[in-house]
């Protein structure tokens, strides 16, 4: 009987211990399945981020970028990056948004979102951050309490900050795009740089009649403008109105239907019939572009420090060691006049990455967002590894020639892109330091001294519709521009009389502009009272 009932202890106890393995063994299922869920593996973070900005065709994705690769280490979080095809990105976004299959973080320009970025916060698609930057970024907290312009523009009317931004450090950062001339062909005929439009008729004219690429032939394009004339704003600007909107204290008004514009119109056709615009200038596209520059034929165009000025002078360095470009100021009608317009860029051009409600370590998501603001983030996606892609002389942080003179024949841009996204955007503040090196060429000196004269008093800010204007507001100016370019390109070349340009105003009224511009006026009311 004793032995009966010690078998009987042991197989109670055995079973007993049966049980309690089985639940452990459950238990840590349980936890398995919650870190897979949430993310988290080993300790680690795994967060899936779509990208939407336009990256250089040297980097299949943002993990190969040296910044990135850095981070993870720093912060042990993995990034599944996601990047839609060129000309793709706003249809997967609306798919996406519409689905509801969300990643972590969506990185886009935020502002021209249909709706605009609050609707979306509405619809619990994405996070608002308000809270989380105030308990959980203290390096972003920091620097929107020391700029609170910067914050007035990062936020929604109703006060929503929508997600972690781009932001640019200084005006040397907002000055990279105007009228570009051929200074050797200035110097070779004796002509300043022009100020104002009697200057660049007198100069264009003497490109063209003065065979300043020397070859002999009347070959030379004085002027390209783009296709739907956007970049001729240099000129518009003259007459103080845009190709858009933009505001006379306080009150929008719509440029295309001022009687300005048709003086615009006036002078475009007038140069083109007189040989001074491309003739095919409709039909160039950047390859043409990069080809008319580099055949020594184009001698003023709307381009950039970097990818044009730079680039195009490093392309002719060996083959035209003459080849020299400048900058020209936005152009006036009197000697000594301020320019109503520049590029009128802001500190905050619509670039971040919000954080999506499908995220499920929205806490750590953001510390993590945070990094980019600090000190040590700052340099990182700036200037990279430092002893590789840069060293600290002086306290200034320098490029190496890894960056600047890359061995393996790399642009600078190329070189940029290796280690940081600087050279484009990101959730980040991109350095003034970064951009002094980026346009350490006097050229690019010379263009930026130039381009930044100009008051922008009348320049729109980045304001936002509501969801409730937000998709008339996309009906009407989708069928207005796409008619405004139209006519633009006929009148600048004739097919149509500019006798008809009252017509061209009486059909774009017809179109709802009023309705339009009344959206604009209230939006800019909404921004001003933020």
């Amino acid at each position: 009987m004793k032995k009966i009932a010690i078998r009987k202890t042991s197989v109670f106890m055995l079973l007993f211990l049966l049980l309690v393995v089985s639940a452990l063994t459950g238990c840590k299922s349980s936890k398995e399945v919650e870190k897979k869920s949430s993310g988290k593996d080993d300790g680690s973070l795994t967060l899936s981020y779509w990208v939407s900005n336009n990256r250089p065709d040297t980097l299949k994705d943002y993990n190969e970028m040296g910044a990135y690769k850095k981070l993870q280490e720093v912060t042990d979080v993995k990034v599944e990056f996601q990047h839609p095809a060129s000309g793709e990105a706003d249809q997967q976004f609306n798919l996406m948004m519409a689905s509801g299959e969300l990643p972590d973080v969506i990185e886009r320009i935020w502002p021209s979102v249909p709706g605009g970025p609050e609707k979306y916060i509405k619809d619990k698609k994405i996070v608002r951050l308000n809270d989380y930057i105030d308990q959980h970024a203290p390096n972003l907290k920091k620097i929107l309490e020391e700029n609170p312009e910067w914050k007035k523009m990062i936020s929604t009317d109703d006060g929503s900050i929508y997600s972690f931004p781009f932001l640019r450090q200084d005006e040397v950062n907002l000055t990279f795009f105007g009228p570009v001339l051929r200074k050797d062909w200035l110097d070779k005929l004796g002509l300043e740089t022009p100020e104002t439009i009697d200057e660049w008729h007198k100069v264009l004219t003497a490109f063209k009649e003065q065979d300043p690429n020397g070859n002999g032939e009347a070959d030379e394009i004085p002027l390209l403008i783009d296709k739907d004339a956007l970049t001729s704003n240099a000129f518009v600007g003259a007459f103080g109105i845009t190709n858009g909107f933009y505001q006379v204290d306080s009150k929008v008004k719509y440029g295309p239907i001022q009687p300005e514009y048709k003086e615009f119109l006036t002078l475009m056709n007038k140069w083109y019939e007189e040989g001074l615009i491309d003739k095919e200038y409709v039909a160039t596209d950047d390859n043409l572009k990069d080809a008319k520059v580099t055949n020594d034929q184009l001698g003023a165009l709307m381009g950039y420090t970097g990818s044009s000025i730079m680039r195009y002078m490093q392309l002719k360095e060996g083959e035209n060691p003459d080849f020299k470009l400048t900058g020209a100021q936005y152009p006036v009608f009197k000697k000594g006049e301020v320019p109503a317009f520049n590029l009128g860029e802001n500190n905050y051009n619509g670039v971040g990455a919000a954080i999506t409600t499908s995220n499920k370590n929205i806490e750590e998501t953001v510390k993590w967002m945070d990094y980019k603001y600090g000190e040590e983030g700052f340099k990182l996606f700036n200037f990279g590894i430092e002893g590789e892609s840069y060293e600290m002389i002086d306290g200034y942080p320098t490029y190496t020639e890894i960056v600047t003179d890359n061995p393996d024949g790399k642009s600078m841009s190329e070189g940029l892109a290796m280690y940081v996204p600087a050279g484009w955007s990101g959730p980040f503040i991109q350095a003034k330091e970064y951009a002094e090196q980026y346009t350490s060429m006097p050229e690019q000196q010379e263009a930026i001294e130039a381009w930044k004269k100009g008051s922008n008093e009348r320049i729109m800010p980045m304001v936002s519709p509501t969801q409730e204007e937000s998709s008339e507001y996309a009906s009407i100016m989708n069928d207005i521009g796409t008619y405004k370019s139209e006519m633009i390109n006929k009148f600048i070349m004739g097919e149509e009389p500019l006798s008809k340009f009252d017509d061209f105003v009486k059909t774009i009224n017809s179109m709802g502009i009023d309705k339009a511009t009344e959206i604009q006026q209230a939006a800019l009311e909404r921004y001003n009272k933020r």
